[in-house]
């Protein structure tokens, strides 16, 4: 296979990747062939996979503009993947230009990919670093010069989650991360939960990501809910992400083929 020349010569190209099948769902091009592979796999076994990413990618939008709206000015993104258009900096920055983002990957080419976009853009960076290593994210240079943590922080970690499993601990690594926030902070979770979804189809889509660097971890509504511990969680709660504040009372219609449940919390003081 012929690497591209925005491909990091340190990566695999012959093993899946989340983040860059996720890209593919969403019609970007910066994936390669095995990558491809897999989530056509995905798509065979489920075939709502593309509208999956994409009404979760929307739901980001509309978190967005929810906490812009609301006085947020400080992001950051983990497992943020490979940006497309209508991403965090772009619709925060929109409203204000003096808003800051950092994005956080433990993929290669997303880390790569976003520098490219993000180069000329002061107050927006990029980091390579795990979820499962918060800590190493809190204390990380680029994460300090940007964002300060003595005023509100809005944490994203959007459709990710479902790649940590319970032998990682999740619920600690939101609790190292809540600790460090400001009152008035926001956590915003989103991931793939089977509480629509036959057991047949789970296991195919456990079976394909089973190649990937980073098999599945499906949970469920409540399981999802325990995460937003030490946050309120705000209106309309834990949803199916087209029902979180749509545009329009259509877009929310058959919410639960998106399959992935999403909500907001704010940390009170």
């Amino acid at each position: 296979m012929q690497r591209p020349n925005w491909a990091p010569d340190d990566i695999d190209i012959e093993r899946p990747s989340v983040a860059r099948m996720y890209d593919y769902y969403l019609g970007g091009s910066h994936n390669f062939a095995a990558d491809r592979v897999a989530a056509r796999a995905m798509v065979e076994a489920v075939p709502d996979a593309p509208l999956m990413a994409q009404a979760n990618r929307a739901f980001l939008r509309r978190v967005v503009q929810h906490l812009v709206d609301s006085g947020i000015r400080q992001f950051l993104d983990i497992g943020s993947g490979i940006p497309t258009v209508g991403n965090v900096h772009e619709i925060a920055q929109r409203a204000d230009p003096r808003a800051r983002v950092v994005y956080v990957d433990v993929d290669p080419v997303a880390v790569a990919h976003s520098q490219e976009i993000l180069a000329g853009n002061p107050t927006a960076t990029v980091v390579q670093e795990d979820l499962r290593r918060p800590e190493a994210i809190l204390a990380h240079p680029e994460v300090t010069r940007l964002i300060d943590f003595s005023q509100p922080v809005a944490v994203m970690i959007v459709a990710v989650l479902h790649f940590i499993p319970h032998s990682d601990h999740p619920e600690d690594i939101l609790r190292t991360l809540r600790a460090a926030l400001a009152p008035g902070s926001f956590l915003v979770l989103s991931q793939a939960s089977d509480d629509t979804r036959g057991g047949a189809e789970r296991a195919e889509a456990e079976r394909v990501y089973r190649r990937t660097d980073s098999p599945l971890c499906i949970r469920s509504r409540s399981e999802l809910t325990a995460f937003f511990d030490g946050f309120t969680i705000v209106d309309p709660g834990v949803v199916w992400v087209p029902q979180w504040r749509p545009e329009t009372p259509e877009s929310a219609e058959n919410a639960e083929q998106a399959v992935f449940l999403g909500g907001v919390g704010r940390l009170d003081g």
